[in-house]
């Protein structure tokens, strides 16, 4: 449920607003000024709230339903209870989180943890660093020297921002995150605990052990990409590691050495992506895929949570298993083996 102490709506909006900022139909022009206060799950309901319904698969959450609003496809609208408003899309769960984006800009902007603006008197700046007006340096923050700072970012409490590092405009760096030799774009959120641009784990056998290779790299993250809490992100060996713009990554991912990742992919919690793997555009990573060293993924795969990938993979392809496979082939082998430890009636059995 939504708590008031920590995410209040900015405003009550109506249905009619609501239709116009998601691009939903409103069926009922009589419903236009229907009062909309919050959002909820489907399940739970109540009054003044916004919900959705996307597939027939979950048309039993019509029954008895009670809310103000509801955004659902032409096919399940003929099933919403009379005096609900019903705002009709083909996309009812992007429409909600529009809406949703609206009603709790809070919620997806993170703010100050300090409520201070500009350079708090308990970080530390270098003198030689640059910090444009409008951004803010909360307490415990350490910026290196010859770091930059754009207009609108918030660096959080015991973030460090290490020398010559740049972050640009309306970025969130979370608190404890460390910021090492990268170069940040506009609009990048990183979150609490995060580090960026620590050495890769390069090294060669030597005789009295493994020997370090320096790493000279940087960390590239381009405009529009979220980095979950505790990821961490080694900067390049001697090329760069690169994050393609609008790319989102989840809590927990490791993410190695010379790493490129393309534009708007996805990768969930657990991931690991080893040394110079090269990820191409609109990529989606299922939770806890480990991908070995120099492989190379097209655009628009698809890798199912869990996967081991040993081999390259071709664009448009959806891949599971451990080593992974096309899904298709992975399956037909599950079936295979399910069929296989089906028992098996003996010819000639007598009950008697």
């Amino acid at each position: 449920m939504t708590d008031p102490v920590f995410f209040a709506p900015s405003r009550r909006y109506t249905a009619a607003e609501i239709a116009a900022v998601t691009g939903a139909q409103l069926l009922d022009p009589d419903a236009a000024d229907v009062a909309i206060t919050g959002i909820a799950p489907a399940s739970d309901g109540g009054a003044g709230k916004l919900v959705y319904i996307d597939n027939k698969r979950n048309a039993h959450l019509l029954d008895g339903l009670k809310a103000a609003a509801i955004f659902c496809t032409s096919e399940l609208s003929t099933s919403v209870p009379e005096g609900i408003a019903r705002l009709v899309t083909p996309r009812p769960q992007y429409a909600f989180a529009l809406a949703g984006r609206t009603l709790y800009p809070t919620a997806v902007s993170p703010r100050a943890v300090t409520g201070e603006t500009g350079i708090s008197p308990s970080a530390h700046v270098a003198a030689s660093a640059r910090v444009e007006e409008g951004a803010i340096i909360e307490a415990g923050a350490v910026v290196g020297e010859d770091a930059a700072v754009g207009r609108g970012t918030v660096v959080a409490p015991n973030a460090v921002i290490g020398p010559s590092c740049r972050v640009g405009r309306d970025c969130y760096i979370g608190p404890n995150v460390s910021l090492q030799y990268a170069l940040i774009g506009d609009r990048v959120f990183i979150h609490g605990g995060a580090q960026i641009g620590q050495d890769g784990f390069g090294f060669v056998p030597g005789a009295a052990g493994p020997e370090r290779i320096p790493q000279i790299g940087r960390v590239i993250i381009q405009n529009d990409v979220e980095i979950g809490a505790n990821t961490t992100v080694d900067r390049g060996a001697m090329s760069d590691t690169v994050i393609g713009e609008g790319t989102k990554i989840d809590n927990l991912v490791q993410v190695a050495h010379n790493v490129r990742i393309g534009r708007g992919c996805v990768i969930a919690g657990h991931s690991g992506l080893s040394g110079s793997v090269t990820m191409g555009d609109f990529v989606m990573l299922g939770g806890r895929v480990g991908i070995a060293d120099h492989i190379s993924i097209g655009d628009r795969v698809q890798i199912a949570a869990s996967s081991g990938l040993m081999h390259d993979v071709p664009s448009g392809e959806r891949w599971a298993g451990s080593p992974a496979r096309p899904m298709r082939e992975f399956f037909k082998e599950v079936a295979a083996i399910r069929s296989l430890m089906k028992p098996k009636s003996s010819k000639g059995e007598s009950n008697g």
